[in-house]
């Protein structure tokens, strides 16, 4: 591999760690992008080295949130069943897709999932996420009340999830669209914590990033059984998005809520129309 070949997909690699741990995306969603379009990796591989960018990026996001309890754990592993077990069979899927050609389907899929996502995040981007939330049984149940504190309002923030039920089939979803598209699925299961199960946008994004790696680690062990997994494209940018994942962790601590969904909402726009376009044969 060229040595500026190396230095370009660390950056990119570097630049998607940031950015998917700040908005909870896990950094496949810019990745994929990138490696297909800008350096022309056909999209299967590109998904094999997302995934295995996605764990690297929940380890090194992650860890930050669970030391700072902006992640909680219960509510994370309380929904990893559903994501892991549809991230198996959405693997398997696109191995059937990618051995008939359809390549391009992912494409289109890939921007449909992101476009789709926007609607409910939309609906929700006036409301006080901070606000106390209606309890049900399965806030009790499964404990999905927790605290934290917030460096941008400078308190502590006590919360308390409901819908745990809605959480564990949105869930279900992101992990297939996370072994389908070789994502973290990390969008949809914001979209999940924060619509579905009232969380505040913080503990949803830093939760996310707790949950993305298992997820991806049960899509990649697929994918590397199809032989879509090539370690030359996957070590720069693991380096790249361990890196940038770190500091975006850190940004996020000091940010506020309504600033990450903004960037949130920009960032999942423009990449879901670059790809559906792509998938069309129009860019």
């Amino acid at each position: 591999m060229p040595i500026l070949y190396f230095i370009l997909i660390l950056i990119t690699g570097c630049f998607a760690g940031a950015v998917g741990a700040v908005s909870g995306l896990g950094g496949g969603v810019l990745l994929i992008p990138a490696l297909t379009i800008l350096f022309g990796v056909p999209i299967q591989y590109a998904a094999g080295a997302s995934l295995i960018a996605t764990i690297a990026t929940s380890s090194g996001a992650a860890s930050s949130y669970v030391k700072d309890r902006l992640s909680n754990i219960k509510i994370g592993m309380s929904l990893e069943i559903a994501t892991t077990l549809g991230a198996i069979a959405g693997a398997l899927v696109a191995g059937l897709i990618y051995a008939h050609g359809l390549g391009s389907l992912i494409f289109i899929i890939f921007g449909i999932v992101l476009l789709l996502s926007l609607y409910p995040a939309l609906m929700q981007f006036k409301k006080n996420r901070l606000k106390p939330q209606n309890r049900d049984w399965t806030t009790k149940t499964f404990q999905l009340s927790g605290s934290y504190y917030d460096e941008a309002s400078r308190k502590t923030v006590h919360y308390s999830g409901y819908r745990w039920w809605l959480g564990e089939i949105v869930m279900g979803f992101a992990g297939i669209i996370s072994g389908l598209l070789g994502i973290g699925s990390g969008v949809l299961k914001v979209i999940g914590m924060d619509w579905g199960m009232k969380l505040p946008m913080k503990v949803t994004t830093a939760t996310s990033d707790f949950m993305i790696g298992v997820t991806a680690a049960a899509g990649s062990a697929i994918y590397w059984s199809f032989g879509y997994i090539q370690p030359f494209l996957a070590a720069p940018i693991v380096v790249g998005v361990l890196m940038g994942a770190f500091a975006g962790s850190k940004l996020l601590e000091k940010s506020a809520s309504r600033k990450i969904r903004m960037f949130f909402l920009v960032v999942l726009a423009v990449v879901a129309l670059e790809m559906v376009l792509r998938g069309l044969g129009v860019a």
